[in-house]
């Protein structure tokens, strides 16, 4: 028996081949079939996708997030036709606003110069998109330098016609930015320069990083803006001290920024300093200043590039540390110190003390308090040399301070007016170390003998020169 069994199990190992064997084969042959139309599939699938996101970044590269109206522009500079609110549920991409046009989203004039500042960019896209610079010195067009007016205000601008009557006439040589409150839309009519100028907004906070954040929102935002040379942050209760040309020629001829930084060895600068900051931010390195800044486009191009040191702030700056107070006069005295002046060019009465500037109202508003702002009797450092003029806006003004203002302003800016000579910097009016002697502001000569250093001061050369009295000098 056993032998029979054995022969059975050798028969059944040496006997002729499994029938199905050949069916075996061929489903692993459709098997392998299988699975290579489905790697095919999966992989034209992901191409599709990568093909997807690449346009998508390309997209936003080439700025069709931002719209732009095809209508005619003014010769101010400002659309004449319709407008995005920043308002709409949807942004106005390669569309006009009328959706009844394309616009060519990848010309040089959409890319260059956005009319419509809507758009659903992020702020990490944003501050992206807005720290690219071009590595040609050159530009591809004729570049007007402008100076772009950045407004951080909750709500509503009770000085808006002071703006409005300042801006007047100069359409070309400068741009408008307003953050306020989400939500909250600013009421002016189409012929105004702050017509569709809002940006889009988040919530701020007095005190916190979320200040911060607006601050920079608006400089990128302005960024986008190629022809924006100089960045200039106010609140809704500045006012401007001078008249456009003055300021303008001002801030579009300095070498430096006007961000004030200064070392503060009291509890309300260096008692601030977190030394959890520390490897990257040390107490020597701390500054403090003005949260109302001015700078030029390289500099903002940092401040909007920067990650690393905003987080810091963000997670180590708490109340009672203020970032909107330390982290420009900290960040810029680190890394681009010879950008900076280390002054500001906004006027703000400290004088009564507390956490508050004083704020001024209609009682308060008399010529000699603008003259008293303009020309203080201090020399303020301006490229290689120094100047007189050292503020160009003043701060807190309330609502009832506008009337006031209004009648002020014809007869005052006639007064402080600077000529066309003044314009130039060479001018008596501007002087350097390295020039000293008889200057004439005008048609009145001033004389005086110098020892070689900078030991004069010209009290009141910008408002009783432009109107012919002569100008008085006076040693420190």
């Amino acid at each position: 028996m056993i032998k029979k069994g054995m022969a059975r199990h050798n028969r059944g190992e040496d006997g002729p081949e499994i029938p199905h064997l050949g069916l075996l084969k061929m489903l692993q042959v459709l098997s392998f079939l299988l699975v290579f139309v489905a790697g095919i599939i999966l992989g034209l699938l992901a191409s599709t996708h990568v093909n997807s996101l690449f346009n998508s970044q390309r997209d936003l590269f080439f700025t069709s997030n931002i719209a732009v109206t095809t209508t005619s522009v003014l010769s101010d500079g400002r659309s004449s036709g319709s407008n995005c609110s920043t308002t709409n549920s949807e942004p106005c991409n390669c569309k006009s606003c009328d959706d009844e046009s394309k616009v060519d989203c990848l010309s040089m004039k959409t890319f260059l110069h956005p009319h419509n500042l809507t758009h659903g960019m992020s702020d990490r896209e944003l501050f992206w998109r807005a720290s690219l610079v071009p590595k040609k010195e050159e530009y591809p067009f004729v570049r007007v330098p402008k100076v772009a007016f950045m407004f951080l205000t909750r709500g509503p601008l009770p000085l808006l016609p002071l703006w409005e009557r300042f801006f007047k006439g100069h359409g070309k040589y400068f741009s408008i930015y307003v953050h306020t409150d989400p939500g909250y839309v600013l009421n002016v009519s189409s012929g105004s320069p702050f017509y569709g100028r809002q940006i889009p907004s988040k919530h701020v906070e007095w005190g916190s990083v979320l200040l911060l954040d607006a601050e920079r929102r608006l400089l990128a935002n302005a960024l986008l803006e190629f022809s924006n040379e100089r960045f200039i942050l106010l609140s809704e209760s500045c006012i401007p001290v001078y008249n456009f040309k003055t300021v303008y020629n001002y801030l579009v001829h300095s070498g430096h920024g006007f961000v004030e930084a200064y070392d503060d060895p009291s509890r309300y600068g260096r008692g601030r300093y977190n030394r959890r900051m520390l490897p990257y931010i040390w107490v020597r390195q701390w500054r403090k200043g003005s949260q109302w800044f001015e700078m030029q486009r390289a500099l903002a191009a940092y401040v909007v590039s920067d990650t690393k040191y905003h987080k810091l702030f963000k997670k180590y700056c708490t109340p009672a540390c203020y970032p909107d107070e330390h982290f420009l006069p900290t960040f810029i005295n680190m890394f681009h110190g010879s950008m900076n002046s280390n002054r500001t060019v906004t006027w703000v009465d400290w004088s009564l003390g507390g956490p508050h500037p004083a704020t001024y109202s209609a009682v308060n508003i008399t010529e000699g308090l603008i003259q008293s702002i303009r020309m203080n009797q201090t020399l303020c450092s301006y490229n290689s040399g120094v100047t007189p003029i050292c503020h160009l806006f003043a701060r807190k003004f309330d609502a009832s301070a506008l009337q006031p203002l209004l009648n002020l302003t014809s007869r005052i800016a006639r007064r402080g007016v600077l000529s066309d000579k003044t314009h130039d910097l060479s001018n008596a009016c501007f002087y350097s170390a390295e020039f000293w002697g008889a200057y004439n502001c005008s048609s009145k000569t001033a004389k005086s003998i110098f020892d070689g250093k900078a030991r004069v001061i010209i009290q009141r050369a910008w408002i009783e020169g432009a109107a012919g009295s002569t100008i008085s000098l006076s040693s420190c």
